[in-house]
């Protein structure tokens, strides 16, 4: 049985890759900073498919001892890791000229450090396995910044950058990597804003995607993955 790994996974993108998974009878690993959530969530990963484990840990992924700490927990308590999913991010509407003292690292370490430590800690085994998935959950915004939320544009395009020097280092051992890069997606990035679900990508899109990628011959990648709004951004 193959282990997934996923990063902020109670809610959103996140909540809905792990549901698929467990629905494919993968073990998980996955994490909040908040308990009562990810209790609730193991539960219900378990009702919907009591053959598989599922590890929670409370964690702030910002924090990169947190997220060490977690990789180390979730290795010893599943085994090998082979599927990653940094899927941790923060999203913040301001320009770069409006942004707060602490902004620039808040994101950095929100939206590029979990992904690159990650990396680090599992890619040798990764590559000594000659098996493996890293899949990193970027945004449109890498592509065509929104100058709106200029910071989180920088961030997204250095994780889209990360993931293809990932790529380039991994592919010669057979350890997949793959960019997802999504447009507006019905997320908590839009709580209290007025929007039509109607007109935006939903989790359950993300996770299909991720899935069908995952499924796909050992000598298949898909470098990158756009998904857009039927209409358009929002």
């Amino acid at each position: 049985m193959k282990n997934a790994l996923i990063t902020a996974s109670t809610k959103g993108m996140g909540r809905a890759i792990a549901i698929a998974f467990a629905k494919e009878g993968i073990n998980l690993a996955i994490c909040s900073r908040n308990q009562a959530d990810l209790l609730a969530f193991k539960d219900e990963l378990l009702a919907l498919n009591p053959a598989i484990k599922v590890f929670i840990a409370v964690t702030d992924c910002s924090i990169k001892q947190q997220i060490l700490e977690f990789a180390g927990a979730a290795e010893q308590e599943l085994g090998f890791i082979s599927i990653i999913v940094n899927n941790a991010g923060m999203y913040e509407y301001a320009s770069i000229l409006d942004d707060a003292e602490e902004t620039f690292a808040q994101q950095i370490n929100t939206n590029l450090m979990p992904a690159y430590e990650l990396y680090r800690y599992f890619g040798k085994t990764m590559i000594a396995a000659r098996e493996g998935h890293i899949f990193n959950i970027c945004s449109i915004a890498a592509i065509n910044p929104i100058p709106e939320a200029g910071t989180y544009s920088v961030t997204k395009f250095a994780l889209l950058g990360l993931n293809k020097v990932m790529k380039l280092e991994m592919q010669q051992h057979g350890v997949k990597v793959t960019a997802i890069i999504p447009g507006s997606t019905l997320t908590d990035s839009w709580k209290g804003m007025q929007v039509d679900k109607d007109r935006m990508i939903l989790p359950e899109d993300i996770a299909s995607a991720i899935v069908n990628i995952y499924k796909m011959s050992a000598g298949a990648n898909v470098d990158e993955i756009i998904v857009t709004p039927t209409f358009g951004q929002i």
